[in-house]
């Protein structure tokens, strides 16, 4: 019997493809596929990524074909272009993207040919091939970074070595995507650079129609974002590197240094940088000392997150706030080459701690895996209980949490117990953030 997931953490590439179009100013997803499929996108993305609401354009008003039987039958080609060209009349947008579905992929609807119709419109019409069998919401992002920097990047020769790009965040897969932009964002600048993070505030189509000029693309994920970097050097010509998503002291100096050296800036300058950063950052952290050793605020915890967030969670726990991960379960589809790329991250911490790491997408063996590693009692006389502990996870993770007794955090998709605003968890100001929502909890009831 095949595998099946249990609570999938993802939408479907379609899924993935809207969401990332949706976080684009004034791009158009034009859904060509059965009836309910945008729907169903719409309740996943609104209503488990902390209430973000369906924005311009978006969520339930997004157009689609809406195929039904006569076009499986005969074809959907015809329907298609005619829902393009309502689209263009009645929905004012400055990009047109058109995603696919499985239906309309299985029965070889010529997409791109019907896009082809529109290329003398003054606004650009773009096709993505994003049937949901393709893969899980990160297929769906890189699918429209590969497409965009394809077809909808000027080509340019001319390099502005103040500029960079930077992806690998998901945005709406990270339901604090937008924060954590900002904070690396704004770090960036302080080395004395302009950033364009494209689905970040005030980003506009325009910086992505010139990323080109970018001296350096940096990708902030060991999976996510890896294959447009690859499409956008052969096209354009512009180098990549890939960091770790940071969050904490250890984690965002490694960022610093990472791009520092990448760009040739003298380290003395990198160096002041993060001195300056922490300072900051353990100025506020050194407030806790007297509470967190009265109230003995330190604990076991269990890590439940797609690979970005896993990393960066255990290091920040272990290094920097001094709890002791127990089990970390990265909920991605990853394949083999991956999986050991993202477990080597778990490793050399400054504190002598080696959690259990282990891949899986079933959110009911996640139980499983703390029993293995943590006996479950059966009424013995002596028991070592998992106490005090914290789960760190999605907000499917609520009812081990209850279960076990012990205190949870939703900071992974889906998040549908908390509500997100502008909050950041990326960087030195976010682990501030984050600091604050687990000892809020733990002290929430005194």
């Amino acid at each position: 019997m095949s595998k099946f997931v249990d609570r999938p953490r993802y939408l479907c590439a379609l899924g993935g493809a809207i969401a990332t179009l949706k976080c684009l100013p004034r791009a158009i997803s034009i859904i060509h596929a059965a009836a309910g499929c945008g729907g169903n996108v719409a309740n996943a993305l609104n209503g488990a990524t902390g209430y973000m609401g369906s924005g311009y354009c978006a969520g339930q008003a997004l157009p689609s074909s809406n195929v039904g039987e006569n076009e499986i039958v005969f074809g959907g080609e015809s329907r298609l272009t005619e829902q393009i060209e309502n689209t263009l009349k009645l929905i004012d947008g400055d990009l047109y993207v058109v995603v696919t579905g499985c239906m309309v992929e299985m029965i070889g609807d010529d997409v791109r040919s019907v896009v082809k119709q529109f290329a003398d419109r003054p606004l650009p019409v773009l096709a993505a091939e994003t049937g949901g069998f393709k893969g899980n919401s990160f297929k769906g992002y890189d699918i429209i970074l590969e497409l965009l920097f394809r077809e909808f990047v000027l080509p340019s020769q001319d390099k502005d070595h103040k500029l960079l790009n930077l992806w690998g965040i998901v945005p709406v897969q990270d339901v604090f995507w937008k924060g954590n932009l900002a904070v690396l964002k704004t770090l960036l600048e302080k080395l004395g650079y302009r950033v364009n993070t494209f689905f970040g505030e005030g980003e506009t189509l325009e910086n992505i129609r010139n990323a080109a000029a970018a001296v350096l693309n940096i990708v902030v994920s060991d999976t996510a974002g890896v294959e447009p970097a690859k499409v956008f050097e052969e096209k354009h010509g512009t180098p990549y590197i890939i960091t770790p998503f940071p969050i904490g002291a250890y984690g965002t100096e490694q960022f610093l240094r990472t791009v520092g050296q990448a760009l040739g800036i003298e380290e003395v300058f990198v160096n002041k940088l993060i001195k300056q950063e922490k300072e900051h950052f353990y100025g506020y952290l050194e407030r806790l000392a007297d509470v967190y050793n009265d109230l003995d605020l330190q604990r076991y915890v269990v890590i439940v997150a797609d690979s970005n967030y896993a990393q960066a969670l255990t290091r920040f726990l272990a290094d920097d706030l001094g709890w002791l991960p127990e089990l970390v379960v990265v909920t991605d589809l990853l394949n083999d080459d991956q999986q050991k790329q993202v477990a080597a991250r778990f490793g050399n911490y400054l504190s002598p701690l080696k959690p259990i790491l282990v891949f899986d997408s079933d959110t009911s063996s996640v139980k499983k895996h703390l029993a293995s590693h943590w006996p479950v009692n059966h009424n013995q006389r002596y028991y070592d209980g998992f106490n005090p502990a914290f789960i760190v996870g999605s907000a499917f993770e609520r009812d081990l949490a209850e279960s076990l007794g012990v205190p949870h955090l939703s900071v992974t998709y889906p998040i549908s117990n908390r509500v997100v605003l502008d909050r950041a968890y990326a960087g030195y100001s976010g682990a501030l953030r984050l600091t604050e929502d687990l000892l809020g909890t733990l002290v929430g009831g005194r």
